[in-house]
């Protein structure tokens, strides 16, 4: 096909927009225009789209029309599914007869989350935890996990992917633990009996020639961060639920110890060498073991020297260990490789993580935490990714990154630091450049939504029930006929809201955690008297339009905890660098949120409601401004009889239509 003879982008975006029974919006077709011109440019952006935009259609038709190959990394499963299983499968139908070509598309993801063939035939190399496939064998399994490790072996004669989310429903993390490995852990394709069929081996031969490759943001850390390329070399980037790459990429580059893990890589290490070394490793694991027990929660500024000595004697130990695992071979133990792989990623994992705190940088945040269930556990994390972004994800080819939520505080610089970019249309030769662009939204927010704050309740504390604020919430919640979705600060927050609410209305309260919050939400959506209230995951995951989600409340803003290590540490690098770490990090992190929590609310054009903040700052601290100017652009008001009036009017509203 010659140049003239190319279709336009207008013709591939309404051929794509009308494959998938949608309509063309002014925003879509901004959005295709400037990610066209991002991609063949070679430039990078950032494009702020709209619940409600089209944005899959809006980076995705632009990106198959230039021709060249292209990641999509997404953070959340259904938005993978939604591009797998709708978007794209359309998409390249209807561009086919005008590219004269039908581009094909692949899903990849990390190695564990792939059945093991491996191991599911051979077992786990045995240890006094998870020696379990013998126990299934023995008898019928009658515990939760005796049966879900029988379901997978059915499932493993039917699926064709070997995708742990395909499988439904799903199984516990323990259950999967048995018949999956981590990269590390893999014995290879070509040293494995198994290597022809491996389902993980199969999703990256598809990626391979696969024009558009769909992952997620943690694989692409993993790509980026540790050097040895998983993904297919690509020409351009889509990072979607750009909001959340930050702290998934910090996920990816955060070390952990934990007794367990400890205790694991010494007892899969004491088979393969000799007395020794396993005895070494086995004395700094009880040495570390004892200093945990008497852990307390909080961040170590400096290492303490007891501390130091046992992650010294761990890490020489660990290395000592994986040298002899290199240098010995017993061939009386069955699956000898499998063994040996396994028990040097324990071990390796250990030595890493020891050495890093060990060694210690000025750019590493070091710190104990404590939970109730699992006991103490020691982590290092960097203090910023930013120059690790800059370097990793902007080099050699373009880069779109979108969401709902990247214009904060009315620009795309804060996030755009967070990604290590210099303020936008700055910057010299070693420093990417990049355009922000806002295609707005399809919804009338300031006709659809009211943005309430309650300025006449008490500040929030960090400790003690607000019985004001619980009061108003009830008003709020009876007004709206139930209807409401409920963010909190945190699960005790939520706890207490739902039991003085179940005490106070006759309408159902539900509470996360109470039930998988899957069911949850269907709950919610399916009775519009039900109330939901949660936590962090509520606050960027629901999508319930209609006349279910009418009130959505925020109990306060939702800072980061003064006592978290990272944020803390963080906050506190900006501030010594002559910047204000409060604006840079605590207030960023909450505009974040209450822009991705109040997105809840107006999820269709037909929607209506009130997003309630029960937090006076937000009308009154100099910052109020600027996290009010992150959310969408509701109309305003602190007058509470008036939105009294408005929710009371909303639920008759909808009541009326429910009786036809």
């Amino acid at each position: 096909m010659t140049a003239s003879s190319s279709p336009s982008l207008a013709d591939l975006l309404h051929a794509a927009v009308s494959a998938v029974g949608g309509t063309e919006r002014p925003g879509q077709v901004a959005m295709a225009e400037a990610v066209a011109e991002a991609v063949d440019g070679n430039s990078h952006l950032l494009v702020q789209a709209g619940t409600g935009t089209g944005k899959s259609l809006g980076y995705l038709v632009p990106a198959l029309a230039h021709g060249e190959r292209v990641v999509v990394a997404t953070a959340t499963l259904a938005l993978q599914r939604q591009l797998v299983e709708r978007d794209l499968p359309r998409t390249v139908d209807a561009l086919q007869p005008l590219l004269r070509r039908r581009p094909e598309f692949a899903m990849l993801k990390g190695r564990s989350n792939y059945l093991c063939l491996h191991r599911l035939h051979e077992g786990v190399p045995q240890d006094e935890e998870e020696g379990l496939f013998d126990a299934v064998e023995a008898a019928a399994p009658t515990s939760k996990l005796g049966k879900d490790l029988l379901r997978l072996r059915d499932w493993a004669d039917e699926t064709e992917t070997g995708d742990r989310d395909d499988l439904t429903p799903g199984v516990s993390d323990r259950a999967w633990s048995q018949i999956s490995v981590t990269s590390r852990e893999c014995l290879s394709a070509s040293k494995c009996a198994y290597g022809a069929e491996c389902f993980a081996e199969a999703a990256r031969e598809r990626a391979k020639l696969a024009d558009v490759v769909v992952t997620n943001h943690a694989l692409l850390a993993i790509d980026a961060i540790e050097g040895a390329p998983v993904l297919p070399g690509h020409e351009v980037l889509i990072v979607d639920e750009a909001h959340e790459l930050v702290s998934r990429v910090t996920g990816v580059a955060t070390g952990e110890l934990t007794p367990g893990q400890v205790n694991r890589a010494v007892r899969r290490a004491a088979k393969l060498v000799d007395e020794k070394a396993a005895d070494a490793l086995q004395t700094a694991a009880e040495g570390f073991e004892r200093l945990m027990e008497l852990a307390l929660p909080g961040r170590l500024e400096t290492l303490p020297e007891d501390l130091r000595y046992a992650l010294t004697a761990l890490r020489d130990a660990a290395r000592t260990v994986i040298s002899a695992i290199g240098n010995t071979r017993d061939r009386s133990v069955q699956d000898e490789d499998a063994v040996r792989k396994q028990a040097l990623a324990h071990v390796e994992n250990v030595h890493t993580v020891a050495e890093r705190i060990v060694e210690g940088s000025e750019y590493d945040v070091v710190w104990y935490e404590r939970h109730d269930r699992f006991g103490a556990s020691l982590r290092v994390a960097p203090l910023s990714v930013s120059g690790l972004l800059r370097e990793k994800l902007f080099n050699e080819r373009s880069v779109v990154l979108t969401s709902a939520t990247l214009k904060l505080g009315g620009d795309f610089n804060g996030v755009g630091a967070s990604l290590g970019l210099a303020p936008e249309g700055t910057g010299g030769d070693d420093v990417p450049q990049w355009k922000g662009v806002d295609v707005g939204s399809p919804f009338d927010y300031r006709k659809q939504g009211i943005l309430y704050v309650a300025q006449h309740l008490s500040q929030p504390g960090r400790e003690g029930s607000r019985t004001d604020m619980l009061d108003e919430l009830a008003e709020l919640v009876e007004a709206a006929g139930g209807r409401t979705l409920g963010l909190f600060s945190s699960m005790r927050a939520a706890q207490a809201a739902a039991e003085a609410l179940r005490g106070r209305l006759d309408m159902p309260i539900l509470l996360q955690g109470e039930e998988t919050l899957g069911e949850l939400i269907r709950t919610f959506a399916s009775d519009d008297r039900t109330c939901l209230f949660g936590t962090l995951s509520l606050w960027q995951g629901v999508d319930v339009p209609g006349p279910s989600c009418q009130l959505v409340v925020m109990d306060r803003v939702p800072f980061p905890r003064p006592d978290d290590p990272l944020m803390s540490a963080r906050q506190r690098a900006v501030e010594e660098g002559g910047g204000n770490g409060f604006m840079a990090v605590a207030a960023t992190h909450a505009a974040l949120l209450m822009a991705q929590g109040a997105g809840r609310l107006v999820r269709a054009a037909g929607d209506r409601g009130v997003v309630a903040v029960l937090d006076p700052r937000l009308a009154k601290a100099r910052y109020g401004s600027f996290l009010r100017s992150s959310m969408p652009d509701f109309w305003y008001t602190t007058d509470r009889n008036q939105v009294r009036r408005s929710l009371a009017a909303i639920d008759a509203s909808a009541k009326a239509a429910a009786q036809g």
